[in-house]
């Protein structure tokens, strides 16, 4: 009789239903993920989180708030000569740092600013593309290629909610000519103020108060000053009657007011209530404006009287001025032709990079101001505001009476005798921040006045009227016969940033200098500056020992007549002595820098380590133990 055994084979078929199982939820995983992926980076916004120290990703409020209420659709073109710049990596990374800056700007807008990335090439469409829309071209790029590195942009037609057609004609085009890496502390603001330009739909209001002839004489052909050409090119200039102001309009959006003489009462009290407003007020005042035409006025003690002061605001506002004082400045005097003659007059200033602040916004791109005759500003004891300064002197000015200046008119160089520098930066021109106070505390009974402002209000103050005058920074040449203004000062340009800044919004106005995406290796500048320390010691010890051989040797000298042999013979020593010991201090600064050089060295190869060896070891460490881990677990379970 037979019998049929069954033998269980349970166990591999299991073994073997696991593993199809596993391979195929990869696949799944797979055909599921890869789709999720997709669809999300195309709809979905990517939730990002800035861990820099700065926070140098993060749009700052102002930002936001310019983007978010844009009114019209903006296309953005940014043209960065990839091929050029193949041998420049410090601008292909700054290129990268303001694209991101522009893609999240971008992402903001909900689709109202469309962006486009363009390289340039020689001889190309997009070149004579970028020409055409105002950027400047670079020089040094390889192989001699010209470097556009600039951004477009362009306000399209139709409602913020439109599309942004690429075959629609642009209403208005505004670009940043050249991203200078500078100026990467204001990136943000630059780019900012370009969305809100071209989000504007008309000019911004601007008014002008003067007793100077700003604006030219059509009777007698006189032309306008070139800087109001330029601000009527910009802005909606008006021009305000001083006699007649009772009131200044809200929509005004900035005041300039220049070399103010004899204002009324109800003049003063209409600008001191449109400050208290939040309104933005310039103030260029002068202890001696040169083109001013005004006769002699009989109570004036100087002659002439071309002098002009704000008394009753500045008081009320902390700040100190001094009509009667010119501040002389000889290590930055004006080199001037008088009498076919050239001299350095040192009342007429040429303001360079140190004497202009690197760090506003208004100045922080300019290379040189000249100005006249200028005065200085400060801070009364009881001030409740702050000056920040724009323009100031060098340490080598001093303070000299209005009057001594006018004396010297003829001969400049009778300022320099008897010069006694002042050592201090005396501010020339500044923001003025803070609360400010009405300076008419008696009208406080009339409708709708204000007793102080907000905390964060500003003035601006401007001790020269003179940086105005064509003559201090273009001049009129001839070039094919048309008469063209040649440019060799920022006076003009200074001017246009103060009223270009103010005339736009508070949030434009809140988006300030922000940190650079360059860290600096702070360890090795350590390292490098306790051996530039060491260095100097050393020197000044090599100084003092030649200082005392020499020494020694002029008092052996007397000695050689008589004893000429064995003084011979102790000079002899004191030479070589010294030339030994400056062979070894010689020995020593190399061997300083030779420690130098190996503890830079040792810096960088741990650095080298950690990043190549250490952090890979631990990364498959963790995975080992997790790896160990779970392995465990499942034969516990089992």
């Amino acid at each position: 009789m037979f019998r049929l055994r069954l033998h269980p084979v349970f166990s591999t078929p299991l073994r073997l239903s696991r593993r199809t199982v596993l391979y195929g939820a990869l696949v799944l995983l797979a055909l599921v993920s890869v789709p999720l992926i997709v669809a999300s980076s195309r709809w979905l916004h990517a939730s990002r989180i800035d861990l820099t120290t700065d926070q140098l990703y993060t749009l700052t409020p102002g930002t936001l708030h310019i983007v978010d209420t844009l009114k019209r659709p903006l296309r953005l073109t940014l043209y960065f000569s990839d091929h050029a710049t193949r041998d420049l990596p410090q601008l292909r990374s700054y290129e990268q740092r303001v694209r991101e800056m522009l893609q999240e700007m971008v992402a903001r807008s909900h689709g109202h600013v469309r962006l486009q990335i363009i390289d340039p090439v020689p001889y190309s469409d997009d070149e004579a593309s970028a020409e055409g829309s105002g950027l400047t071209a670079a020089n040094g790029g390889s192989n001699g290629e010209r470097v556009f590195f600039g951004l477009s942009g362009s306000a399209m037609s139709g409602g913020a909610d439109s599309d942004v057609a690429d075959d629609r004609v642009p209403e208005k085009t505004l670009a940043i000519p050249f991203f200078d890496p500078a100026r990467e502390a204001f990136l943000e603001y630059d780019i900012a103020k370009l969305l809100y330009e071209l989000n504007q739909t008309s000019k911004p209001p601007i008014g002008v108060i003067s007793s100077l002839p700003i604006d030219g004489n059509p009777v007698l052909s006189e032309q306008p000053w070139t800087v109001m050409q330029q601000l009527n090119q910009l802005f909606d200039v008006r021009t305000v009657d001083p006699a007649t102001l009772r009131h200044v309009d809200d929509n005004m959006q900035v005041l300039l007011l220049i070399h103010p003489r004899r204002l009324s009462p109800d003049a003063q009290y209409a600008i001191d209530q449109y400050v208290l407003r939040g309104g933005h007020l310039v103030v260029f005042v002068d202890p001696d404006a040169e083109l001013d035409s005004a006769p002699y006025n009989p109570d004036s003690t100087t002659y002439p009287d071309h002098g002009s002061d704000l008394p009753r605001l500045f008081a009320a506002w902390g700040v100190r001025y001094d009509p009667h004082k010119i501040v002389l400045d000889r290590a930055r005097a004006l080199q001037i032709e008088l009498a076919g003659s050239s001299l350095n007059h040192p009342a007429m200033l040429d303001l360079g990079p140190q004497e202009l602040n690197r760090n506003d916004v208004v100045t922080a791109s300019l290379q040189r101001i000249n100005v006249s005759t200028v005065g200085y500003f400060d801070l009364a004891a009881d001030a409740r505001t702050r000056l920040i300064p724009l323009l100031q002197s060098s340490a080598e000015a001093e303070l000299v009476p209005t009057q001594q200046v006018l004396d010297a008119s003829n001969d400049p160089t009778t300022l320099l005798q008897d010069y006694k520098a002042d050592n201090a930066h005396y501010v020339l021109a500044a923001r003025l921040r803070g609360v400010f106070e009405s300076a008419f505390p008696a009208r406080a009974g009339e409708p709708g006045h204000l007793v102080h402002s907000a905390p964060n209000a500003e003035v601006i103050l401007v001790a020269d009227t003179d940086l105005l005058s064509d003559r201090l920074w273009v001049e009129p040449q001839t070039i094919l016969g048309q008469t063209m203004m040649r440019v060799f000062a920022n006076n003009g340009d200074f001017v246009t940033n103060l009223v270009d800044n103010l005339s736009g919004s508070s949030a434009l106005l809140s988006i300030r200098g922000r940190s650079t995406s360059q860290r600096p290796f702070t360890r090795v500048q350590a390292l490098r500056n306790v051996a530039d320390q060491k260095f100097l010691q050393k020197e000044r010890e090599l100084e003092q020992e030649l200082a005392d051989t020499r020494r020694r040797l002029d008092e052996l000298q007397p000695a050689k007549g008589s004893h000429g042999s064995t003084a011979t013979a102790e000079q002899r020593r004191e030479i070589e002595q010294f030339r030994q010991r400056q062979l070894a201090i010689n020995k020593e600064l190399r061997d300083v820098q030779h420690q130098l050089n190996a503890e830079i060295d040792a810096l960088g190869l741990r650095v080298k380590v950690i990043n190549i060896v250490l952090v890979p070891a631990l990364v498959v460490l963790i995975g080992l133990l997790y790896g160990w881990r779970r392995s465990r677990h499942s034969r516990q379970r089992r």
